[in-house]
């Protein structure tokens, strides 16, 4: 079991939205956003079907899972793998019902909670950070870009003559 640190659990409860990676039965792989993860105590995720019809049936088949947290900002976060029991009921089934509707969750359209009992968890951290640039840099450079990107027209979008 891996103990998540104060700062992997800091990430989580932040960003909320994970993707999850799953293998179906034939071995083709699923990645499917989630934006519902959330941290269960110091070796769990837990996260919340509620239109996920695949990650279920590949979780049934293989419990294997993968669970992707990145800060698109500053374009750091962690991965965290382990195996996830999918709950439809039993106590902690309703302690999480419990918690998704005391953050205001619309729990009626949750078909099944899944806990992820985390194996292994490491950092995930972009290459612009090999250019020696701090975290304010690199979400300043985002900021601009996602700025420059909303000014775009459609001649912007053309490519060169060259390309």
């Amino acid at each position: 079991m891996a103990v998540l640190t104060d700062d992997m659990k800091r990430v989580v409860r932040a960003q909320r939205l994970g993707y999850v990676a799953t293998v179906s039965a034939d071995g083709h792989p699923n990645v499917s956003p989630k934006g519902s993860v959330a941290v269960w105590d110091d070796d769990h995720l837990v996260f919340a079907d509620v239109e996920s019809p695949r990650t279920i049936r590949n979780l049934g088949t293989n419990p294997n899972v993968e669970v992707n947290v990145v800060d698109p900002e500053v374009r750091k976060g962690y991965r965290f793998s382990g195996k996830a029991t999918v709950l439809r009921a039993g106590d902690q089934y309703w302690k999480a019902i419990e918690h998704y509707k005391s953050e205001g969750a619309d729990i009626r359209r949750v078909r099944a909670i899944v806990i992820v009992a985390v194996e292994n968890a490491a950092p995930v951290v972009s290459p612009c950070y090999l250019t020696g640039l701090a975290e304010e840099e690199v979400a300043a450079l985002w900021a601009e870009w996602h700025r420059k990107a909303k000014d775009k027209t459609v001649v912007d979008l053309i490519p060169p003559n060259d390309f």
